[in-house]
């Protein structure tokens, strides 16, 4: 599994310059990379101490501080977390801490406890062991505090990307195995030729994972859009940004979000 990680490592360095460039031109000109979902669920977060876990470039670790939180980002890749650094001194944002660790290694490294523990938007997948990660995250967590996440909802995640809107399985439901990908990137940069591994992951897995490790879903809500654009021919974007394929508007879930707190 090692072995897995570090090609992802070495994968998402070879972006993260690119990265950075992109969302710094969004961030100069004071637009915010957080979804309209994400800032009306997450709520108002004056002064609140958050933790963003996979934060990448940490575009929207700045993103949150915008909104009042103080916030730690947390990335493996250790060109992500350089440029993460770069970005906040950029945008003005002195306070941001940012800390280079692999998620599921994170509660041996970092015992500060946080009102939100926040990941979103492609990041399950990139985890080979929900089970862990969730007991990491209520590592994280003060008593009283609550875990954001917004990713691809594990039914979408099935399909074959290049055959939507016609529905192929192309990654088995149940099965827990790395799939091997030969590129990174696309959408805040070119794609680049370079190994990397993902793993399917369940809506089971996610709730069962949460509630080993001590944690209560408060709400689990399921969207018939995607957070990200695949096809500029076959989706539409609608007045907030988001995604969809038109023939599948409330008829099929392509991305979820949910609340956790401590039991």
């Amino acid at each position: 599994m090692e072995d897995y990680i570090k090609a992802n490592e070495r994968s998402w360095a070879t972006i993260a310059k690119d990265h950075y460039e992109t969302f710094k031109a969004v961030l100069l000109a004071n637009e915010s990379t957080l979804s309209h979902t994400q800032i009306q669920e997450l709520g108002d977060i004056k002064d609140k101490t958050l933790i963003h876990l996979q934060c990448n470039t940490g575009a929207d670790t700045i993103s949150l501080a915008r909104m009042g939180a103080r916030v730690t980002g947390v990335d493996l890749v250790p060109e992500n977390i350089h440029h993460a650094q770069q970005l906040a001194a950029d945008c003005g944002i002195h306070d941001a801490r940012f800390i280079e660790s692999n998620v599921l290694e994170i509660m041996d490294k970092h015992d500060a406890k946080y009102d939100i523990v926040y990941t979103t938007e492609g990041v399950l997948c990139w985890l080979d062991d929900l089970y862990l990660w969730a007991r990491n995250v209520r590592h994280l967590l003060a008593d009283d505090g609550f875990l954001y996440v917004l990713d691809g909802h594990p039914f979408f995640m099935i399909w074959d990307e290049d055959k939507l809107p016609d529905l192929v399985v192309k990654y088995p439901y149940f099965i827990k195995t790395a799939d091997q990908f030969e590129w990174i990137g696309g959408y805040a940069s070119q794609p680049k030729k370079a190994v990397n591994y993902a793993w399917m992951y369940t809506v089971g897995e996610i709730i069962n994972a949460l509630s080993q490790a001590g944690m209560h879903i408060e709400w689990f809500h399921e969207f018939d859009w995607l957070y990200y654009k695949l096809s500029d021919e076959k989706q539409r974007k609608d007045e907030h940004g988001n995604w969809a394929f038109p023939e599948y508007k409330q008829r099929l879930p392509f991305t979820f979000s949910l609340k956790a707190t401590i039991r």
